[in-house]
């Protein structure tokens, strides 16, 4: 009996995760799919970002990124 395993398949863009490496820590716009999360670009993955608005961790897959805006000016959170 011949056994199949599931198989993952993502697809990386390597400019859009070498481009995100360049502004972590500032603050950012990420439009996704569903919607928009406006907070502290804090860790950029192959797969995935993680977005801090006010004090929250949102978790954006790389898939689900329409665009992003890094900010010129700095929001204080609460």
């Amino acid at each position: 009996m011949n056994s199949v395993s599931p198989t993952l398949f993502s697809l990386i863009d390597p400019y859009v995760y070498q481009t995100l490496l360049t502004i972590v820590g500032r603050e950012v716009t990420v439009q996704t799919v569903r919607g928009t999360v406006r907070g502290n670009l804090k860790t950029v993955m192959p797969d995935h970002v993680v977005v801090e608005s006010a004090g929250t961790p949102f978790f954006i897959r790389t898939q689900q990124i329409i665009w992003v805006f890094p900010s010129t000016t700095t929001y204080k959170q609460a």
